[in-house]
C-alpha cells in the first residue's frame, strides 16, 4: 500500500498539481505577478507614507489611547483649513487694489469675524450640554465646512455677498470643533501622558498637515481659485468619517461640570436643592488667569502683525521679492517658530509654567522694540518667528496651569473658554492691524505695546504664583 500511494502521490496527484503549477507559472502566474508588482508600484506612494504618518502619531500609546487618531483628525481638519485660507486671502486680498483690499478685508473682518465674536462665547456652554455626542459634532462641523467650501467655491468667482456668511459659517465650525477637541483630548491620554504633551502632539500634528497642504493648495490656487476650495471639500469629507473612528470612550461626560469664567451661583430650584457656587478660572488661583492675560497679549500682537504686515509688505515688500513672495517668508517664518515652539513644549521638563510665560512675553517684547527701532526686513521675519514660538509655548504652559489649578470636572470646559478669549483677542489685534497707517516702526512700535500691557499686568502675579507653587508644579511635558 505503502508502494502504490508513492507512485499515486508522485505522478498522479502530485504530478498533476505539478502540471498545473507549471501551467500557472509559465503564463498566467507571471501575468499576475506582474500585475502584484505593479499594483505594489503605484501603492507605495500612497501606502509607504500613510505606515509612517501612522507609526508617529501611533507611538508611546498614542494607537492603544485613541489619541494618535485625533492626531491625524487634527492634521486633517488642519489642512482643510489652509485650503480655504487661501482661496479667501487670495480673493479677498491679493485680486484688488491696495485700498480696496484694506476695505474688503475690513468689511470681511466686521461681518465674519466681530459676530463670531459673540457667537464663540455661545458655542462652549451650548457643546457642554451635548457631552455624549462629541464625535457627531466634531463630525457634524466637518461636514459643515465641506458644504460651506462648495457655497465658497462659487462665490470666490461670481463675488457674491453669500461670500460672507459663508466664511462666518466656516469660522463657527472650526471653533465648534476646537471646542470639543479639547474636551476629547483628556479622554485620550496614554500612560505617563501629561495633557499638555497630549495637546503638543495633537497641535504639531496640525502644524505639519498645515505646512504639507499650503504648497499643495497654492498649486491648486494657481489652476483656479475654485480648485483649493474643492481640494477642502474632499478634506472635510475624508474628515467627517474620520471622526467617527475615535473610540466611543470620548463621547463620555463622566465626572465633567462646567466652568466659567468668574464664580457663579447657581439656583437650582426645589424643595432638596441648595445654590451650589461652581468653581471658575477667577476660583482657582491668580496664575490661570494672568496666564490668560500674557497669552491673550501674545494673540493679540499675532492678529495685529497678521493684518498690518499683510498691507505694509504689499505696498512695501522686501528688497528683491513680490509682494506674495514677502508675505510668504513672513508666513514660514511665523509657522516655523511655532512649529519649534510645539516641539519644545512637547520635550521640555519644567516645574513653572509661569516662569515659561514670563521668559517668552519679555523675549518678544524686546524683539518688537528692536524690531521698531531698526525696522527691516530680517527684523521683521525674525519677530514674526519669535511672536511664532512665543505664542507656541506661553499656549501650552497656560495649558499646564488649567491642567494643575482648574478641578478635573470642569478642566475641558476651562480650555473652551480660555480659548474664546483668546481668539477675541486676536480678532481685536487684528481690526487695530487694518486701520493702522503702513508705517513700519510706527506699527510695530503699537505691537510691542500690546505685548508690554500684557506683561507688566501678569508678570507680578506669575513670579509670585511661581514662587509659592513648591513641589505642586507639574510638568510642562
Amino acid at each position: 500500500m505503502a508502494a502504490a500511494k508513492t507512485p499515486q502521490g508522485a505522478t498522479g496527484i502530485g504530478g498533476s498539481k505539478g502540471i498545473r503549477g507549471n501551467s500557472r507559472g509559465d503564463g498566467s502566474g507571471r501575468v499576475g505577478g506582474t500585475l502584484r508588482a505593479i499594483g505594489h508600484a503605484l501603492h507605495l506612494p500612497v501606502t509607504g507614507p500613510a505606515r509612517g504618518i501612522r507609526k508617529v502619531t501611533h507611538a508611546h500609546g498614542a494607537g492603544e489611547s485613541g489619541l494618535g487618531k485625533l492626531i491625524e483628525l487634527h492634521g486633517v481638519n488642519g489642512a482643510g483649513d489652509v485650503m480655504i485660507t487661501i482661496a479667501l486671502a487670495s480673493t479677498v486680498f491679493f485680486s484688488v487694489p491696495t485700498d480696496e483690499a484694506r476695505g474688503r478685508v475690513a468689511l470681511y473682518l466686521a461681518i465674519t469675524m466681530a459676530p463670531f465674536t459673540v457667537l464663540a462665547p455661545v458655542i462652549g456652554p451650548l457643546l457642554d450640554r451635548l457631552p455624549h455626542g462629541r464625535r457627531a459634532a466634531m463630525a457634524g462641523a466637518m461636514l459643515a465646512r465641506a458644504l460651506l467650501a462648495l457655497v465658497l467655491s462659487g462665490a470666490v468667482v461670481t463675488g457674491s455677498i453669500e461670500l460672507y456668511p459663508a466664511a462666518l459659517g466656516v469660522l463657527v465650525a472650526s471653533k465648534a470643533y476646537g471646542v470639543v477637541r479639547s474636551a476629547v483630548v483628556p479622554r485620550l491620554l496614554p500612560p505617563k501622558f501629561s495633557l499638555v504633551k497630549a495637546n503638543s502632539r495633537v497641535t504639531l500634528g496640525g502644524l505639519l498637515a498645515t505646512g504639507i497642504a499650503a504648497p499643495i493648495g497654492a498649486g491648486l490656487q494657481a489652476i483656479g481659485p475654485r480648485w483649493p476650495l474643492y481640494g477642502a471639500f474632499l478634506i472635510f469629507v475624508v474628515g467627517t468619517f474620520l471622526s467617527f473612528s475615535l473610540p466611543p470612550k470620548v463621547d463620555s461626560a463622566k465626572g465633567e461640570d462646567v466652568a466659567l469664567l468668574a464664580a457663579d451661583e447657581k439656583h437650582l430650584h426645589g424643595p432638596h436643592f441648595k445654590p451650589v457656587k461652581r468653581p471658575g478660572l477667577r476660583t482657582v488661583g491668580i496664575a490661570v488667569t494672568h496666564a490668560l492675560g500674557a497669552n491673550a497679549s501674545l494673540r493679540c500682537l499675532s492678529g495685529f502683525l497678521i493684518f498690518f504686515l499683510a498691507f505694509l509688505l504689499r505696498e512695501h515688500p522686501l528688497t528683491g521679492e513680490s509682494a506674495a513672495v514677502s508675505l510668504g517668508i513672513v508666513g514660514v517664518a511665523a509657522g516655523t517658530g511655532n512649529a519649534i515652539g510645539t516641539a519644545v513644549g512637547a520635550w521640555l521638563q519644567s516645574k513653572a509654567p509661569e516662569i515659561i510665560i514670563v521668559t517668552v512675553v519679555a523675549i518678544v517684547l524686546g524683539a518688537a522694540i528692536t524690531a521698531a527701532i531698526f525696522f527691516g526686513a530680517f527684523l521683521v521675519a525674525c519677530l514674526a518667528a519669535i511672536a511664532g514660538f512665543a505664542q507656541a509655548l506661553a499656549k501650552l504652559s497656560l495649558d499646564a496651569l488649567i491642567q494643575r489649578d482648574v478641578p478635573e470636572q470642569v478642566r475641558t470646559s476651562a480650555f473652551a473658554r480660555s480659548e474664546t478669549l483668546l481668539q477675541v483677542s486676536w480678532v481685536f489685534g487684528g481690526a487695530v492691524g487694518i486701520v493702522m497707517p503702513l508705517n513700519g516702526t510706527l506699527g510695530l512700535f503699537v505691537g510691542a505695546g500690546f505685548v508690554a500691557a500684557g506683561w507688566l499686568t501678569t508678570v507680578r502675579g506669575l513670579l509670585s504664583s511661581a514662587r509659592r507653587g513648591g513641589s505642586a508644579r507639574t510638568r510642562v511635558a
